[in-house]
């Protein structure tokens, strides 16, 4: 399974990178109005970062022409970038005339199978079934990624499957074992998932041992040095 950040942080990006492990990022006009900066300006930014690695860049329109624009005058920002659609009526008709233009898409806000099929026939590269969300309102997100790639693998389809709306590290552990081709998730989830207690606790014990036993050695040390004096 990939893992992509949830984001627009250069800090963050740049963390993920750090460890050796981020193989994209999903991004949204939300996320990328919190630096401050001119939307395609910080898109830029993010897709150099990361680059070659794909970075979702969401629409700003929900009609169907105004998605298409937005499309064909985002698209050209960068050769790494993925277009986000709403999940829509007007969203599957601008996916199928974006496939036609072999713009690929990242159809967002899924939160039914037959919403998947629908835009995985429209012609989408990545679905993204929002788990988080799902939850939110009592159902069981991760059963539905489970649902999609089953849909997917049955049918060869070539769409991945990314699991968005992660909202803990459990529910990446969750995605991944679903058979997820894909999880994003925001900066703390990521941090999350290298937190333990037992490790914080054995690394301090470690540490403790090695200092107790170094002392130990140049007590020895000092104890020789003193025999040989005398």
């Amino acid at each position: 399974m990939k893992i992509y950040l949830d984001t627009a942080n250069r800090q963050q990006i740049q963390e993920a990178l750090s460890w050796g492990i981020l193989d994209g990022v999903t991004t949204n006009p939300s996320l990328v109005a919190k630096e401050g900066k001119e939307y395609r300006k910080v898109v830029e930014e993010v897709c150099t970062l990361v680059a070659p690695r794909p970075v979702s860049v969401e629409v700003l329109h929900t009609d169907t022409e105004g998605i298409i624009r937005d499309a064909m005058e985002m698209f050209p920002w960068a050769p790494n970038i993925v277009i986000k659609v709403a999940t829509t009526p007007d969203g599957l008709k601008a996916i199928s005339a974006l496939r036609k233009k072999d713009i690929p898409v990242n159809a967002t806000l899924i939160f039914s199978l037959n919403q998947a099929i629908l835009a995985i026939k429209a012609g989408a590269s990545f679905v993204s079934p929002f788990i988080g969300r799902l939850d939110d309102i009592g159902q069981e997100g991760v059963p539905l990624v489970k649902d999609i790639v089953e849909f997917v693998e049955v049918h060869h389809f070539t769409a991945k499957v990314i699991a968005a709306s992660l909202r803990h590290p459990i529910h990446v552990e969750q995605v991944a074992l679903a058979g997820a081709h894909i999880a994003t998730m925001p900066h703390e989830v990521l941090l999350k998932m290298i937190q333990h207690p037992l490790t914080d606790i054995g690394l301090k014990r470690f540490l403790s041992d090695w200092d107790e036993a170094r002392k130990k050695m140049m007590e020895a040390k000092a104890s020789r040095t003193t025999a040989r004096v005398s």
